[in-house]
């Protein structure tokens, strides 16, 4: 079978708290771990997606509607749904399966990938990513 589900490809959450949310694949287990048997990813994903900036709004104003707010999961590939997209965001220094096992480890990495997102908003490139889905 061909592993299509490789890092930085942009998928949707099917199941959970975050369905609907768009994310990016970090890394993933096809053959799973010990812990999980299963075929799965590490995602990074958009938990609130930035709001439509308008010419007359101020600086201020732009800079709170560019805000981005991200989640980080391991996500079973049942529940994702592949899309063509590629995100050239590297998040692999960042976000690590082990950044799971305490909270403030994960608040940590969910900074430094919002960071790392709202930068790519900012440059206007991949601009489906941060849409929100419509259906």
């Amino acid at each position: 079978m061909v592993k299509f589900l490789k890092p930085n490809k942009a998928v949707i959450v099917l199941q959970g708290r975050y369905a609907g949310r768009k994310a990016v694949i970090v890394k993933s287990f096809d053959d799973g771990t010990r812990d999980r048997a299963y075929g799965h990813c590490l995602v990074a994903g958009i938990k609130k997606y930035p709001s439509k900036v308008i010419r007359k709004d101020s600086a201020k104003k732009t800079a709170k509607k560019s805000r981005v707010k991200c989640f980080i999961k391991l996500v079973n590939y049942q529940h994702l749904m592949p899309t063509r997209y590629t995100l050239d965001v590297d998040l692999k220094d960042v976000v690590t399966a082990d950044c799971l096992q305490t909270k403030d480890k994960k608040v940590t990495a969910c900074k430094a990938t919002k960071e790392r997102f709202e930068e790519r908003f900012k440059t206007g490139k991949n601009r489906w990513f941060f849409t929100k889905l419509r259906f």
